[in-house]
């Protein structure tokens, strides 16, 4: 398989419908706008947009707030693990390079959902307590090994990225 044979799913791709075509379209004449009025001219109001009256976004209170000490965990289940051959070394640059996490954020923790059949030394940043015993159970590690910093995030992307490009499809 390469680019030259790939195509999109039967039915997700329709024809772009053309409004406002003549009668036997069955969407002629006023294209489903209806007879005159604001709506059925270019340049209908914005969606929230009341007519001059004190919108509800703005009549609301404002509520809560961001926490900037908030940290994003990529979360994974056990069962991703399994594309990994018996006795590998997952670490966060492995998991990029197969594609099971996309952007590692502030870190990765391995979560207990699934099975794992396979003995792994995994390298993450946490761990739940299940899947901790679980890999420990099958006669492997679960070693916590933070990331660093965003600088080292954004090179670990860019490492992976040259290694995709390189290394045959997995």
């Amino acid at each position: 398989m390469d680019l030259s044979n790939l195509s999109p799913a039967r039915g997700s791709v329709h024809d772009k419908f053309r409004r406002g075509r003549g009668h036997g379209s069955g969407n002629g004449k006023t294209a489903g706008k209806g007879h005159k009025g604001q709506k059925a001219r270019s340049g209908a109001p914005r969606p929230g947009f009341e007519g001059g009256q004190m919108p509800l976004y703005r009549r609301l209170p404002k509520r809560g707030f961001t926490c900037i000490n908030s940290k994003e965990i990529v979360g994974i289940n056990l069962s991703a693990l399994e594309v990994f051959d018996n006795d590998a070394v997952v670490t966060v640059r492995e998991l990029m390079a197969r594609g099971i996490v996309k952007s590692p954020k502030d870190g990765v923790k391995i979560l207990g959902g699934g099975e794992l059949t396979k003995r792994l030394t995994v390298q993450v940043d946490a761990f739940s307590a299940s899947a901790k015993e679980k890999i420990e159970a099958l006669g492997g590690k679960a070693e916590v090994k933070a990331l660093g910093g965003r600088a080292q995030i954004k090179a670990l992307r860019k490492e992976v990225k040259a290694l995709r490009g390189k290394a045959e499809v997995i």
